[in-house]
């Protein structure tokens, strides 16, 4: 077995030219991963996805801390060292300015070293990844708001255009220096006009800047947030970077907008304000009466690992979360790609008559884990779940005369119209034999529908909604990423090979 090493340059330009064919196979990857880390779906036999906590050390001369994040699946170990330079205590100064650096090494599953991958570029890419799987869900992406001039936020446009750049018309880049600001752009704007062309944002796509020292910044700042559509924070802040009253008051809430904040890690660092936080997992009153248009919230924050956002995410602390204030991104995934499946299909499910087709939309539902600490919050009562549906028939004639809602033929006239069934106005003869049958198939129907009215309630807080997604970080994203970009790096011809290692 040979050793592939990947450099960090090789890396970058391995997936800044993916196609969008090339990024969906790294995306699949990923979501399969965080499915199966959220809801423990895979099988004994193929063994468990162990995620240890990470453990840091820091070093007393540069004052810089290196994080040490062990990962294993079902397809091999992984262990990424990253040294990052932490905001200093307030009134000091860093002892040096080290930029994140590290390397990723992989092992097969038989613990064979199998890849040393640089982890700058790699660390960044994981991280736009995850954040992908739900800006791919939003129904619009026009405008776009990013905190930072970093890898973490040129990966995170990069991504979005790469996705949504046909649909992409203003990047307002947010900096405190406007010459890293003016070289952050200088990397869009040299992107060769084949590839800006192939995603759609050649043209129409337009960038700005604005930094903390212009004069009218706070006000050009609460414009630009109240005007995106999605929200990047790409920062190691340890205070807020807004106002939380730009999006917490009445105006700045009738538009629906993905918020993703990746930048902090520490219990003293924050991005977020706490407010906002609050409002979107606050349990609405429904006694009280709304005369405001309001986007649909969710009652939960979505991350990355529930146990690394409790522990180690200042925002999640500050605003005093708990485990049923948040839902993990894995419980998320396949929901969305259930919800596609619905979103595509020409028909409608309760038009359908066949029971075999009901049988089949159940089965998908029934590979979902809804039963995570906080999806009761998105769904309702934890309680009202679903009953999985054994009818494997399709209904006969006389399944459909007992239906409630068959058309009948009146008998005062010949055309068609919804009257009760005979079976509920206690006729005898066959209809009322089949009295039982009909419930039966009534009460799954009834089922189906709840069901389907839950899904559709997360789909629109997913594609309208206001959602706010935290990451701390996760191995299991390295593992996974960066095995696929191993294989997809021998299919490019790019590395370097120790055969025999």
């Amino acid at each position: 077995m040979s050793l592939t090493i990947l450099k960090d340059d090789e890396i970058a330009e391995l997936l800044n030219y993916l196609t969008f064919d090339e990024l969906e196979s790294f995306r699949s990857v990923l979501k399969q991963a965080l499915y199966e880390y959220s809801t423990g779906t895979q099988s004994v036999q193929d063994g468990d996805i162990q995620q240890p906590p990470r453990t840091s050390v820091t070093s007393p001369v540069t004052g810089c801390t290196t994080l040490f994040m062990p990962s294993c699946s079902t397809e091999g170990l992984g262990m990424k060292a990253r040294k990052d330079t932490l905001p200093p205590p307030v009134g000091t100064q860093a002892k040096a300015n080290i930029r994140p650096t590290g390397a990723l090494t992989l092992y097969s599953e038989t613990g064979n070293p199998i890849g040393i991958l640089h982890a700058s570029t790699l660390t960044a890419f994981r991280t736009a990844l995850a954040s992908a799987c739900l800006l791919q869900r939003r129904d619009t992406v026009k405008n776009i708001t990013v905190f930072g001039c970093g890898e973490q936020a040129y990966w995170h446009v990069r991504l979005a255009l790469l996705l949504r750049g046909d649909t992409i018309r203003h990047v307002n880049i947010i900096s405190r220096r406007f010459d890293s600001s003016r070289a952050f752009v200088a990397r869009f704007y040299k992107m060769a006009t084949a590839v800006k062309e192939r995603e759609g944002w050649a043209s129409d796509t337009k960038f700005s800047i604005l930094t903390t020292g212009y004069n009218d910044y706070e006000r050009l700042l609460s414009e630009n947030l109240r005007s995106s559509d999605v929200i990047f924070c790409c920062t190691p802040s340890t205070e807020p970077l807004f106002d939380h009253r730009v999006l917490t008051n009445h105006e700045g809430r009738r538009r629906g907008r993905l918020i993703v904040a990746i930048g902090s890690y520490t219990h003293e660092m924050r991005e977020l304000p706490a407010e906002l936080l609050r409002q979107a997992t606050k349990t609405p009153d429904k006694t009280h009466v709304h005369y405001h248009k309001h986007a649909v919230e969710g009652g939960v924050v979505v991350v990355d690992t529930l146990d690394g956002a409790l522990k180690e995410a200042g925002e999640i602390a500050e605003a005093g979360l708990g485990p049923r204030h948040l839902v993990e991104l894995g419980e998320l995934v396949m929901l969305s790609r259930v919800a596609l499946l619905d979103d595509d299909s020409s028909e409608d499910i309760q038009s359908l008559s066949s029971a075999s087709t009901f049988s089949a939309t159940s089965s998908e539902f029934e590979k979902l884990s809804l039963n995570g600490p906080a999806m009761s919050s998105v769904y309702g009562s934890s309680q009202d779940t679903m009953p999985k549906i054994t009818t494997s028939h399709a209904p006969s004639t006389a399944d459909a005369l007992a239906s409630p809602t068959t058309p009948t033929v009146a008998s005062g006239g010949g055309s068609n119209s919804r009257s009760a069934s005979p079976a509920r106005k206690g006729s005898g003869g066959l209809l009322s034999s089949l009295t039982p049958r009909h419930h039966r198939r009534s009460s799954s129907q009834a089922s189906v529908d709840r069901r389907k009215k839950k899904e559709d309630q997360s789909a629109r807080w997913l594609q309208r909604g206001n959602v706010i997604y935290k990451s701390v970080g996760l191995g299991l994203m390295d593992l996974s990423v960066g095995l696929r970009l191993i294989d997809f790096a021998r299919e490019k011809g790019v590395g370097t090979r120790v055969p025999g290692f």
